[in-house]
């Protein structure tokens, strides 16, 4: 007897190595799925212009680093002594005009590069709800806690969001004809547009999504948001904002990523660097001196080891991080 759903998904035909570029884009979904490829060491930028939440934000920040733009103060704004751009999330204002303007500058332009040698494109659409800047009526990526009374709140219609990704992707193999591109809807619940607003924001993309993989055969979804909602239907799957997933469930839908996406050697290779890279972010614990030398030098040898038969990955950092322990 089966007592809950499991979503089946088939492997994908194109498949993630160590050679292979992936970069993420979209809402902090993408962030949870980005973050466990870079502690595998692997190749992946996520979110170049920071969480962004609504298709059309997201959109525009592809074309923009598509474009190599170059922000200038006339592109920021300044509210209660920061600088701001509409097109970037909090992490890009400053104080300091030209902190932020290096900040934004030097991301698209590391994106740009990245991104015209990806193999892998992800977007994760949040919210079909955006708002628009009552000066010009341009939607923004980002309030910046700027009051409401600035801004005008919309639903997006479906037919507007695929005519605009149609678009998009055709610029984007136009750019990188070897990238492919994979769609996901963020499990992430928008409860402040309300429950119902957050489930006709969710139908809304879904059905975008459907549209635009239906149209282009080229293009294909992972479904993260059905795994969630029907294969983990429990609130224990949720953080204690009952907003966004557990960590228990981000962990569930990376293994099942993996199984979709990553070659075998991929995946053996993954698991032995995560074990290093893991225990950097943990603290070790007790007063044991000889413990902690005897714990280094073990995964000192395994960065050894692991150098030596893949000399392109990068574990400085970690072999640095336990070099140091030994001298404590």
């Amino acid at each position: 007897m089966k007592f809950r759903t499991e979503i089946e998904i088939k492997p994908s035909r194109g498949k993630i190595d160590y050679n292979s570029p992936v970069m993420f884009a979209g809402s902090c979904f993408a962030e949870d799925i980005g973050k466990q490829l870079s502690y595998g060491k692997m190749k992946v930028l996520t979110n170049p212009f920071g969480v962004l939440y609504n298709p059309l934000s997201t959109s525009r920040s592809l074309e923009l680093i598509m474009e190599g733009k170059a922000f200038t103060k006339k592109d920021l704004y300044r509210y209660e002594d920061k600088y701001l751009s509409f097109s970037h999330d909090t992490s890009f204002s400053s104080r300091d005009i030209n902190d932020s303007l290096n900040k934004i500058n030097h991301s698209i332009m590391s994106a740009h590069n990245f991104l015209s040698a990806a193999s892998f494109l992800f977007i994760t659409f949040g919210t079909a709800w955006v708002y628009k800047w009552k000066d010009d009526n341009s939607v923004v990526a980002n309030c910046h806690k700027i009051p409401s009374s600035r801004f005008t709140r919309q639903l997006l219609k479906q037919e507007d969001i695929t005519t605009r990704w149609l678009d998009v992707v055709e610029r984007l193999k136009n750019f990188n004809n070897e990238l492919t591109v994979v769609f996901t809807l963020s499990p992430v619940r928008h409860l402040k547009d309300g429950a119902h607003g957050n489930q006709l924001s969710k139908s809304t993309l879904m059905t975008s999504i459907n549209d635009l993989i239906t149209v282009n055969s080229q293009l294909s979804y992972f479904p993260s948001y059905e795994i969630i909602m029907d294969e983990l239907r429990d609130y224990r799957f949720y953080k204690k904002d009952m907003v966004h997933p557990s960590e228990t469930a981000v962990e569930y839908i990376w293994k099942k990523f993996r199984e979709c996406y990553f070659t075998g050697d991929a995946d053996n290779i993954y698991n032995r660097i995560v074990k290093i890279t893991e225990a950097t972010r943990h603290i070790i614990s007790g007063s044991d001196s000889h413990d902690n030398s005897k714990f280094s030098e073990s995964m000192l040898d395994k960065i050894d080891n692991l150098i030596n038969d893949y000399p392109n990955i990068d574990l400085t950092g970690e072999k640095k991080y336990f070099k140091n322990l030994l001298k404590k």
